[in-house]
């Protein structure tokens, strides 16, 4: 039986901030629901408040410029990313991206906000399990059925951050603006989320009462090609076993600069940085695109079960890295 709430619906965000830290022993945001209503129903989350954002002014709409780069309300649909003429000629990784997640329908209704804030898809979080990550001693992937959990990354709980979105993000050195009642901050992607060996029971930095409002993604210039690819079990509607996204800048068959960033492998969106600082000034050819494959997930510490994600995403990035630099 559901849990009994109070439902708020403000109209600005400083009245939205307001009422996500006002106190409650648990308030929820969410604006599409889709991630909102299974935690709910499966009992995984039990609010004491639900904070509405649809009606919040300031959080929609798409903005591009090449001197400004791109800005997006986090109330903006990832159907709307995935459609959108700017971003798929400039952004391509991300519309990529955008139009691998979900559903046609999830599509239509989740927000680029609730999408990378979304909670864990671990069947021993969704499932009737006390594990680490809601409070109890042990996470039950470690010796158990761990065949899509992290092989990097992880310990002591052993998720997998389930965001398409925020891999092409963090490939394509997005940032995020974040309010509360201080004030407003802007944080890169990559210090947005936190591993479980810093804190095994929340994905992100959000303290109550902040809200993430707008993402705002650099403008790399004509020669920035980017790129998405997935992996995924179903040719339907499938959360990634892996992913990886990569932005770079090529000039006279070099890599001037470039990003790469995984996911299905790690707790966050993952990023080698070994594997990013070979890049710059790296010669395009056969030889070296075989050594960044090599260099990807070396540090990977499989599970019993999922040994098989570590080929899997070097020869994605293999692909990935071919089809950007023909």
């Amino acid at each position: 039986m559901m849990k009994p709430f109070v439902y708020q619906q403000p109209k600005d965000i400083k009245q939205a901030s307001a009422l996500a830290g006002q106190g409650w022993q648990k308030a929820i945001l969410f604006a599409g629901g889709t991630d909102v209503l299974g935690l709910l129903k499966d009992g995984v989350e039990t609010p004491e408040a639900l904070v509405n954002l649809k009606s919040v002014d300031g959080l929609q709409g798409i903005e591009f410029s090449k001197e400004k780069g791109l800005t997006i309300g986090a109330l903006v649909t990832v159907a709307e990313i995935a459609e959108h003429p700017d971003i798929k000629r400039y952004f391509p990784a991300l519309a990529q991206a955008a139009a691998e997640t979900a559903s046609h329908q999830l599509r239509n209704m989740g927000t680029v906000g609730g999408n990378l804030c979304q909670r864990p898809r671990c069947w021993y979080f969704r499932g009737d399990f006390d594990c680490l990550r809601k409070g109890g001693d042990e996470c039950f992937a470690v010796d158990g059925e761990n065949k899509y959990h992290c092989v990097i990354g992880g310990g002591p709980c052993f998720i997998v951050h389930p965001s398409d979105l925020a891999v092409a993000l963090l490939a394509l050195d997005a940032k995020l603006t974040i309010v509360s009642q201080k004030g407003s901050k802007t944080v890169p992607v990559a210090k947005f989320f936190v591993l479980p060996e810093d804190d095994p029971y929340r994905e992100n930095i959000l303290f109550p009462g902040e809200i993430v409002t707008k993402i705002h993604v650099p403008f790399a210039g004509e020669e920035q090609v980017s790129g998405y690819l997935k992996f995924k079990e179903r040719d339907v509607w499938d959360f990634a076993v892996v992913s990886v996204a990569a932005s770079l800048k090529i000039k006279n068959s070099k890599i001037v600069e470039g990003k790469i960033a995984f996911g299905g492998v790690a707790p966050k969106p993952w990023e080698e940085k070994e594997l990013n600082e070979r890049l710059r000034g790296l010669e395009v050819s056969e030889q070296n695109l075989k050594m960044l494959k090599s260099l990807a997930l070396k540090d990977a510490e499989p599970m019993q079960q999922n040994a098989y994600k570590v080929p899997l995403a070097r020869n994605l990035l293999g692909r990935l890295l071919l089809q950007l630099s023909g």
